[in-house]
């Protein structure tokens, strides 16, 4: 893959600290080590597509026999690899310098993680990696049936949204990025959300995110952006059928402009973008009905 402007914005090279501030999410960490922990079985052979820090292949590691952890940013592999040197069965990991689009494991695996998720599936290429692994992986096992993966399912939606856009008095109607555990006084939802895309990794899917809808306004207010929501099932419990999910950050979008709105108003989304694209390439249309 080519170092180039392209391949930095859709997070090839997401700065190695980021990384490290990652390791900080607990929901983030919590939930996938629950989920690996549930489904990798004893003696299992993983991959991991992105290993960034390694901590997902570590927690693979405590009940796998074998983990391949792909990693192509060349400052993140030499990161993981020293800090799994200082983990309990670390050793089980092996990190592999190379690109996830091109690499294949050497024996079929049963598990795969892949963890290259944005909110709007925008950036990252979470959908690309998987449906080219899977095509490459058919190829090389036939025999073999395809891995589980983790996370199994992805789920989109959007909200409308009152957003307060001033900061300390300076008015910017700009992209919001929010915690999505997090509390945010700012904004106020108008309406429910309302999902948009659901992917399967196990299925066929559609590289692109589009959807024609509708939104209701169920609180009065000045309607002036769309909240889009993202989230995981990571695994489900075996005994009490409870999902093991993972919400990525929040994206405000704003709409340009502010309409007054009165409940049971009703709004014609539509979306259209490919997945992986930069955030800009992230343009609804909103109409009244």
């Amino acid at each position: 893959m080519k170092n180039t402007d392209e391949t930095r914005n859709v997070g090839q090279f997401i700065p190695l600290h980021y990384h490290f501030h990652m390791l900080n999410a607990e929901e983030r960490m919590n939930a996938f080590r629950t989920a690996i922990e549930l489904i990798v079985q004893p003696g299992d052979t993983v991959l991991e597509l992105g290993g960034g820090t390694g901590v997902l292949s570590f927690f693979a590691a405590q009940k796998a026999a074998r983990v391949f952890c792909v990693e192509y940013n060349l400052d993140l592999v030499d990161a993981a690899r020293e800090l799994l040197k200082q983990n309990p069965n670390g050793d089980k990991v092996e990190v592999i310098h190379a690109d996830g689009f091109e690499y294949m494991p050497p024996q079929p695996v049963h598990v795969v993680v892949c963890e290259m998720l944005h909110v709007g599936l925008l950036r990252e290429k979470q959908l690309e990696m998987i449906d080219s692994f899977k095509t490459r992986y058919s190829k090389a096992f036939p025999q073999s049936p395809m891995p589980i993966f983790i996370p199994g399912a992805t789920f989109q939606a959007i909200q409308p949204v009152q957003q307060d856009f001033n900061f300390s008095g300076y008015y910017a109607p700009v992209v919001q990025i929010q915690d999505a555990y997090g509390s945010w006084p700012k904004t106020e939802a108008l309406g429910n959300p309302v999902i948009y895309q659901q992917i399967m990794y196990d299925q066929p899917y559609s590289l692109e995110c589009k959807w024609n809808g509708v939104l209701q306004i169920d609180t009065p207010g000045k309607f002036n952006a769309l909240r889009v929501i993202t989230k995981s099932i990571l695994a489900v419990m075996p005994e009490t059928k409870a999902l093991v999910d993972w919400h990525n950050h929040y994206m405000i979008h704003p709409l340009g402009s502010e309409i007054a709105v009165e409940q049971g108003q009703t709004f014609e989304v539509g979306i259209d973008y490919m997945s992986g694209a930069p955030l800009t390439a992230f343009k609804p249309e909103v109409r009244p009905c």
